[in-house]
């Protein structure tokens, strides 16, 4: 598999240092150099050609929303958003970002938008390999909830879900390829996703649970979930037993 050739943006030194460091402990990627402003940034992505760009929104000058809306669509690379400010997300989510990071980063959470990025990549060459073929005959209908994007609302399946996290106002619902920020609240949330497959686990909390790849025990009864793209999910402490039995463990593991 060719390395995930990575551009790193952001105005501040020690935030790049921070992210080359986290980045020295993922397999199959490849620095391919850093910017520090919008206009560098653009430079270096029209140089090296990454596939993927980490990017801070908030910029001397020209902003991480900029640049990513500016990129051509027939070169764009994967764009993973890191920010200090989580109220930019409904507007990263615009411009199909693969993910939205933030400040501090967690290693969990990057190494998980590095592996969608990846995945949105593999995905992208295999549509381009198979353009020519007649389009396949869709399913039948399932349950699935419409979204915001750019130009107008998609359909996104429910089993196409893979786990999601409440933010404020909004949920964000995420994908093998990417995530999707939406306007609801968990309790109609909980409501529309009754047979879809998917377990609230806190709160704040839906996942998949099939896509359980690891249960940590963090003492005092407390359980967090490790999912199959590398996300760490807390378990709230009324759900603790309720998600172990639907795993098949019990109390101890057993």
């Amino acid at each position: 598999m060719k390395p995930l050739r990575v551009l790193l943006v952001d105005d501040e030194p020690l935030a790049l240092k921070r992210l080359a460091a986290l980045f020295a402990d993922i397999d199959g990627v490849e620095l391919v150099g850093t910017a520090a402003t919008g206009g560098e940034a653009e430079a270096r992505i029209a140089a090296t050609t990454p596939d993927l760009v980490m990017l801070d929104i908030s910029m001397p000058g020209k902003s991480g929303l900029r640049v990513a809306a500016d990129l051509p669509a027939e070169a764009r690379p994967e764009i993973v958003f890191v920010t200090a400010f989580e109220q930019y997300a409904p507007d990263a989510f615009e411009v199909e970002a693969a993910d939205y990071l933030l400040k501090p980063v967690r290693f969990h959470r990057l190494r998980q938008a590095v592996e969608r990025a990846r995945r949105r990549q593999a995905q992208r060459e295999a549509a381009d390999r198979f353009a020519a073929l007649p389009d396949p005959v869709p399913d039948a209908c399932d349950a699935a909830i419409w979204v915001q994007v750019t130009n107008g609302q998609l359909r996104l399946p429910h089993d196409q879900i893979e786990w999601v996290e409440a933010a404020k106002d909004y949920v964000i619902l995420h994908t093998a390829t990417r995530s999707f920020i939406h306007r609801i609240s968990m309790k109609v949330l909980d409501s529309l996703l009754i047979s879809s497959g998917l377990m609230r686990v806190h709160r704040s909390t839906f996942i998949r649970p099939a896509l359980v790849s690891g249960v940590q025990r963090l003492g005092k009864g407390l359980i967090a979930l490790e999912m199959r793209d590398g996300a760490q999910v807390q378990v709230g402490p009324s759900y603790g037993k309720a998600v172990l039995a639907r795993l098949g463990l019990g109390p101890e593991g057993a």
